[in-house]
């Protein structure tokens, strides 16, 4: 009997023993092969136009052409207000504004601009608030790299080599940075900061068809938070990245500073009561249906193609999750056991998603998997479901079986089963 052909550029032992348990064989990016989980680099060259290359029918890769659209950070802040202006053109009620101009439903991302290419929008920004800090960010990099935090113009000239003009230049050219409002109000546990890594599994997105992964962690700064402005570059206080905590004396190789969203939810509902606690994570669920929302429109929707995102994600001290950026590539590297376990799972689980179990990769098959296949995963949204349920409430309504009339975006909020519940 044929097996399933698989090549990777890693060498993780969560995705080989899950190969291996399966069975499948292990060849060359050069072979044949039937599923391949590559790094992002050798994305571009299998697409890129040059290369030649053709996908067969029977070929799944994990990556989507141009995923940088989510999650390189200037584009997925790009494509976001790109999102909410359409829909403020559309006159959606999704699009809705306060009194201060804020999105109601969609405020989401803190606010942020593109440098040097909106320097001098962010320097009136930032008269207007001059005690407000904020967090540069390389928009290529990843793990932390890069990052430090500025309450001060003449720290940003200083970096920037045109210290002299009012002109900002990057360190390099190529080099795009992304500067935020800095969360200064994030919710504490102990005492310390914490994100959300989250994954989130996208099979399509025309029609967009994506799960949430129930086992994702809260990742924790190994020192305590401190606000002040003498300890901005104190980046064990202020950046959650494990490839940065772990370098500190702090630091506990046992539970890596983690805690399960589990462990976190009955923590929440604990303390601020199980209203609250789901409202959090409707929101969260809400907001990372828009952020793929924002970018279907732009991804190049290959049928062969699947991708585990890791979302990151900060809860502020008023219960509001802020989308920070979007992992392409989450780390597969394991720094507790409860980890491995964790991460083993999440593969396994994507693989019965993404590949009919026992059967082989068809891009020709629906992707409607069995319920009894997503493992750990919940279908978080289902576009063909949703229009029908949409579909279905019009014709109750035009039938006369509901006198209700179209839903503002409060109820638009409410989710049917083709969405998160």
């Amino acid at each position: 009997m044929a097996r399933v052909k698989y090549a990777t550029d890693f060498d993780k032992s969560v995705l080989l023993n899950n190969f291996d348990t399966r069975g499948w064989v292990q060849v060359t990016t050069d072979d044949d092969w039937n599923f391949y989980w590559a790094g992002v680099h050798n994305i571009r060259n299998i697409f890129s136009v040059e290369s030649g290359f053709r996908m067969a029918d029977d070929q799944v890769i994990n990556h989507f052409p141009n995923h940088v659209e989510l999650t390189r950070k200037d584009l997925m802040v790009k494509n976001i207000k790109r999102y909410r202006k359409e829909l403020d053109k559309e006159g959606s009620p999704l699009a809705e504004k306060d009194e201060n101009g804020r999105y109601v439903h969609l405020d989401f991302i803190p606010m942020t601009f593109m440098l040097p290419a909106d320097y001098n929008l962010f320097v009136e920004e930032f008269r207007k608030n001059p005690n407000t800090t904020w967090i540069m960010k390389p928009c290529g990099k990843a793990r932390g790299i890069g990052i430090f935090l500025v309450n001060k113009l003449s720290q940003l000239k200083k970096w920037s080599r045109d210290g002299k003009g009012n002109s900002f230049v990057a360190p390099t050219a190529k080099e795009t940075y992304v500067i935020s409002k800095y969360i200064d109000n994030p919710l504490l546990i102990g005492g310390k900061k914490f994100d959300l890594r989250l994954y989130v599994l996208v099979t399509s997105f025309r029609p967009l068809k994506c799960y949430m992964y129930r086992l994702g962690f809260c990742r924790f700064c190994t020192v305590k938070y401190n606000a002040n402005v003498n300890e901005l570059d104190n980046m064990f206080v202020h950046l959650t990245n494990v490839s940065i905590q772990k370098t500190g004396e702090d630091y506990n190789a046992i539970h890596g500073g983690k805690w399960t969203v589990e462990n976190l939810r009955l923590y929440l509902e604990g303390t601020r009561g199980k209203e609250v606690s789901d409202k959090l994570f409707d929101d969260i669920n809400w907001l990372t249906v828009h952020s793929l929302k924002a970018v279907a429109g732009v991804i190049s929707n290959d049928r062969h193609c699947f991708e585990c995102y890791g979302y990151d994600i900060i809860i502020d001290d008023n219960l509001k999750p802020w989308l920070i950026e979007v992992n392409a590539s989450p780390s597969l590297t394991a720094t507790t056991s409860s980890d491995r376990i964790m991460k083993y799972k999440l593969i396994s689980d994507v693989i019965n998603i993404v590949i009919q179990p026992g059967e082989f990769p068809d891009v020709r098959w629906n992707k409607v998997p069995a319920k009894e296949n997503y493992g750990n995963f919940d279908l978080l949204y289902d576009e063909e479901l949703a229009q029908a349920d949409l579909l279905n409430q019009e014709v109750k309504v035009r039938a006369g079986a509901s006198n209700a009339t179209v839903r503002g975006a409060r109820d638009l909020r409410k989710p049917s089963q083709a969405t998160w519940k």
